[in-house]
């Protein structure tokens, strides 16, 4: 049993490798629970007394022996592949993609930006709305269609309470809360019961304008729709404003502006007509104002609607509205983030 201890022993003083995986293996070899050392210690009670000590002495140091060999050759392996193996922080870093904003926020912070350009504040409110906020403070009839299931999405337990349809809502609030005179914008995201194509969608976002003061004229909204249009499409931009109706506004107008992919000349997205529907608005109504608590005898005002991804349709070229809800990050990489 000594004789084989000691042939162990050299055995160990001889081992050399430069592979971490062949002295790992060497290491199982000897010091695991079932390695050569253990099976000799379980062999310690089969040892004649006379030969105890010295066997426990020998066992000992080819442990001790065999510890102090795997480390050496672990050191020395390691030290080999120090250029290797250290960091170098003044290496620079592995590239990461950058992400750029979405197409509709980029579109959103700009259209803010022009109007606050105008001393317009922002204003923002809930999703979940009262039939009060949405429908009858903007003069909507008990009758009128956009109150109809088909279009509004109601929560079934409350059918007073349903997913906003526009961010006119958030205009009420302001008319009740403060005081004229008031300029604000309020973007945000809105709801309606429509099949989803192309060109329509059951959740996208507005940007609505409201400015009550006294003395304000339709001809003060035509000028900042002008301005508008200038700093968001061109200096060469022009705008035409056709009669149209809305419960909230009266005078209604649907603003038009030359199409900016054929220069007013008529192609497929303008329907060859040179125009292109970018907003709604109008002269608020004297009952709007009234419903809100605003003297309609002292006070007027006008206010303009538009749909985010129809701007940034317009903007950007894109025939699909569907391609802002897919998160393909091929589109999404075309954009710049610079709002």
């Amino acid at each position: 049993m000594l004789k084989k201890i000691q042939d162990l022993l050299k055995e160990v003083e001889n081992f050399k490798s430069d592979s971490l995986d062949e002295i790992e293996q060497f290491r199982i070899k000897y010091l695991s629970k079932k390695g050569i050392v253990s099976e000799l210690f379980s062999e310690f009670k089969n040892v004649p007394v006379e030969q105890k000590k010295e066997f426990g002495q020998m066992m000992n140091k080819l442990k001790t022996q065999t510890l102090i060999k795997v480390n050496q050759l672990k050191d020395s392996f390691t030290a080999d592949d120090k250029e290797y193996s250290e960091l170098d922080l003044s290496l620079p870093g592995s590239p990461l993609d950058s992400g750029s904003r979405h197409p509709v926020s980029i579109v959103k912070n700009e259209i803010v930006e022009i109007f606050s350009r105008l001393g317009f504040t922002v204003s923002e409110g809930p999703e979940i709305e009262d039939d009060w906020h949405v429908f009858s403070a903007l003069n909507f009839p008990e009758e009128h269609p956009a109150r109809d299931m088909q279009d509004t999405f109601f929560i079934e337990k409350n059918p007073d309470i349903l997913l906003r349809t526009h961010t006119s809502s958030v205009q009420v609030h302001e008319m009740e809360s403060m005081k004229p005179p008031i300029r604000t914008v309020s973007p945000g995201r809105v709801f309606r019961n429509e099949a989803i194509s192309a060109r329509a969608h059951c959740i996208f976002h507005q940007v609505e304008g409201l400015y009550i003061d006294e003395n304000v004229s339709f001809a003060d909204l035509k000028q900042t729709l002008l301005y508008f249009a200038h700093e968001m499409f061109g200096e060469n931009t022009q705008i035409r404003l056709r009669p149209s109706y809305f419960p909230f506004t009266e005078p209604s107008a649907e603003v038009d502006v030359s199409c900016n992919l054929c220069g007013g000349k008529g192609c497929n997205v303008c329907k060859y007509t040179g125009w292109l529907e970018i907003l709604g608005c109008g002269m608020v109504d004297p009952n709007v104002l009234e419903a809100s608590g605003i003297d309609s005898n002292k006070y007027t005002g006008f206010a303009f609607g538009m749909g985010v991804e129809r701007i940034a349709m317009l903007k950007y070229g894109v025939k699909d509205l569907r391609l802002y809800f897919e998160n393909d990050v091929r589109f999404l990489r075309q954009f710049s983030s610079a709002f």
